[in-house]
């Protein structure tokens, strides 16, 4: 029975290229992720130095109040189907909880520690650089860990508009009532998801040890 079930499973994974869809899939996830990261972080950077820019927040928190199907298609008329749509729709959907992270790291560091930077002379950009930043990591990736879930979870939608990745794999399964693709499919999304979580929660334990009873 068991070797039954891996002839099975062997099948579909080469009958469907679950190899190369999984590598089309991590890039996704990756181009996402890393986006996510080089907007989120200056987004609240600047949240937590200036209260004026605190919309940044409520805007987000507006964008994810919208359904995250609901967001793609939103997308479609701007950006057409596929990637575009796909990685679109997770930066913006993951952008929240690396900028609130970032903010209220940068903003929750004791007074004492930032005075002692003054002290030694530090301006407030050294200050930023090397107590404020360094403090707020475990938080910062605290609000990585949501993010990488987050995207996860959106690249494999983008399946329905055409973004290929594990999620075309799924679509198909579905549209054929290929129960076999669907479950082989279904559960190696949720053990790349899992891994991935468990990578973002290595890192965040890591930081958080290093620099959390600091801040």
């Amino acid at each position: 029975m068991i070797q039954n079930m891996f002839s099975m499973v062997s099948s579909v994974w080469t009958q469907f290229n679950l190899t190369g869809l999984t590598l089309i899939h991590l890039s996704l996830f990756g181009t996402a992720l890393i986006l996510i990261l080089v907007i989120g972080l200056p987004l609240g950077i600047i949240t937590a130095l200036s209260p004026r820019f605190s919309i940044i927040i409520q805007i987000l928190n507006i964008i994810e109040m919208i359904p995250d199907i609901a967001l793609l298609l939103l997308l479609i008329p701007l950006t057409g189907i596929g990637a575009t749509p796909t990685i679109a729709a997770a930066v913006l959907y993951s952008l929240l909880p690396i900028v609130r992270n970032t903010m209220t790291g940068l903003t929750i560091i004791r007074p004492e520690l930032l005075e002692v930077g003054s002290s030694l002379g530090m301006t407030s950009i050294e200050i930023l650089r090397y107590i404020r930043l360094p403090l707020s990591l475990p938080l910062i990736a605290g609000g990585v860990r949501t993010a990488v879930v987050y995207s996860m979870g959106i690249v494999t939608l983008g399946g329905i508009i055409g973004a290929r990745g594990l999620g075309a794999a799924l679509q198909a399964g579905i549209t054929r009532n290929n129960m076999t693709l669907i479950l082989v499919t279904g559960l190696w999304i949720g053990l790349l998801a899992v891994f991935m979580d468990a990578c973002a929660g290595l890192c965040e334990r890591f930081l958080t040890n290093r620099y959390g009873d600091q801040s």
